[in-house]
Order: structure tokens, then sequence, then C-alpha cells
């Protein structure tokens, strides 16, 4: 399995390593030596913070061939404008929380094997949702999660990781209550009470949670959904169809497919895209075509596998 470094052209991959991404994680110095092996030379350039890495990597742009992300979810939403502006391939370790892009892209959580991912895998061009000017990968939601992701303290996401979501979750529901959105598409308008309206671009999100079964990150459209309950008890119910993506079989949800679409609301919300808080309503929603290159697992190749 193991390349000879003479085996491939030397790559050079601009770094970008979350600081604070869960540093105790196992593994990621042995994913370094990895890529190390397998002639990638890794530029590591200052990051001022997360919020900068774009501009790093238009900046650095010149002197890489890929640039390698190592973070969560909002570490690779940081990323999307510089990626998309250079064109540069990117591959994934996944050091977050939830890393539901790395999941709807089967690149394995175990860092060496992810590694390894950027060194054998292909590339597959990849759409951005964009909302407000702001490109994501995953989902962009109005409602509930954006109160979730205004609630979560990065301190409690540290501690409690995906058990945090589900406390805090817990607490939040039950003090929801649904409100009302207007939604304009496909040259219709729709005024609903909701307790959450999302827009994915991806397939996974809120750390396993599924968009819709037929979702994908390349199929050049936004599966909405918005969640028509009367109480919140009633979302309780839901949870099982949220986690496999089957909303559109429940009465009470609203379901569709576009390519645009607009939000308003009557005072102003937050919207939680990629876990974080991007931009607030009214929210005008599009889908950029294979807009930017990532690394993934060849099909039915070793990524499904233990490595040996």
């Amino acid at each position: 399995m193991g390349h000879h470094p003479g085996d491939q052209p030397t790559r050079r991959a601009l770094l970008l390593l979350n600081p604070n991404a869960r540093r105790g994680k196992v593994g990621v110095e042995t994913a370094l030596d990895r890529l190390k092996a397998a002639n990638i030379e890794l530029v590591e350039p200052p990051v001022p913070d997360r919020d900068s890495a774009s501009e790093v990597i238009v900046a650095h742009a010149q002197e890489a061939d890929l640039v390698i992300v190592g973070g969560g979810d909002g570490s690779l939403n940081a990323a999307a404008a510089g990626l998309r502006e250079t064109g540069l391939p990117f591959g994934i370790l996944p050091l977050g929380t939830a890393n539901d892009l790395a999941r709807t892209l089967e690149i394995p959580l175990d860092l060496s094997r992810a590694a390894q991912v950027i060194v054998e895998g292909e590339r597959r061009a990849l759409d951005l949702g964009v909302v407000n000017e702001k490109f994501y990968f995953n989902v962009a939601s109005v409602g509930f999660s954006a109160s979730l992701a205004r609630n979560l303290t990065k301190e409690a996401k540290k501690r409690w990781g995906t058990l945090g979501y589900g406390l805090s979750a817990a607490r939040l529901v039950s003090q929801s209550r649904p409100f009302t959105v207007q939604i304009d598409h496909d040259g219709h308008t729709e005024e609903v009470r909701t307790f959450q309206v999302s827009v994915g671009n991806g397939r996974h999100y809120g750390g396993g949670l599924v968009v819709d079964e037929t979702a994908a990150p390349d199929d050049g459209r936004l599966d909405v959904y918005s969640l028509e309950v009367e109480h919140w008890s009633e979302l309780l119910a839901l949870v099982p169809a949220l986690r496999l993506g089957t909303l559109k079989r429940w009465k009470k949800v609203r379901t569709f497919s576009t390519t645009e679409l607009t939000i308003r609301t009557r005072r102003v919300h937050d919207v939680n895209a990629d876990g974080d808080l991007l931009t607030t309503t009214p929210a005008h929603f599009s889908v950029r075509t294979a807009a930017v290159q990532v690394f993934v697992p060849r099909p039915g190749h070793w990524a499904r596998f233990p490595f040996q």
C-alpha cells in the first residue's frame, strides 16, 4: 500500500489547522507525517483567526497546489470563499465536533485515513449554497437551530461534544414557539407558521441529521423543509425522520426542492449555516454549482475499510 517518495511529484499544500479544533485530537501529527511521506510539502501560513481563512488562501494561492483544512464545518465554511476564488482543490482533516461535510463525502473520521484520501483520492466538484452572498456547504436554517447555535457556547461544544448539542437542544425545544415566515420560491409566495425552515445544499448537518434521503452536495439544487407543527412536543416525533431524511412523508412538514428562494420574517431572525450564525433575515438563497473541488475516497475503494 505504501508509496515511495519517488513515486509522486512534490505537491505543495496550504495547511490551515484550526488551533481550537479539539486540540487533543489523537493522530494529527501522524496524519501530517503521512502527507509528507507522500511528497506533499506542507506550507502553514499564519491565520490570525478563523474568519480570515479565505483571505489567507487567496494571498498564498500562487505557492500552492492544494489546500488542506484541519477543523470542523465552521473551519471549512470560513475557507469556502477562498477555495472558490482560487479554484484550488482541498482536502479535509476532520477535527470538528460534527464533521458533517466529511460525513457527506464519506471521508473517514480517522485522521490517518483522511490524510490518505488527500494522497490517493479523486477530485469531486461540489456545489456551494449561498445565503445573502455568504457561502455554505451543508445547511442553513432559520428558527430553532439558529437559537441553538447562539446558545451553544464554544466551551460547552468542547466539553460535551454532541452531548452538548443534545442538552441545549432539549432545553431550547421546550422554550420554542412557532413564528411566521414568508417563503418566496419558483414564482409564488407561501406564508407559514413554522418552528424552523432549513435550506440544504449538502446531505448531513447538525451532527448526523440528513436533509433529504436523495440530497447530494453536487446535485445543483437546494432541498428545503419547514417544520409546521403546532407544539414543540410534536418535534420529538420528527427526530427519526430528521435522522433519515424522510421528512417529506410527514403531513406537517413542507418540503420542496429549488435553486433559489427568499425567506422573510416579521422580526429579524438569525440564519445559522454550517453551525455558525452567518447572517439574518430577510435571507436570499441560491446555489453555485460545481463551485469547489474536494478530494474524496475513490468509489468502492479502501476508504470504507480500516487501514491495514
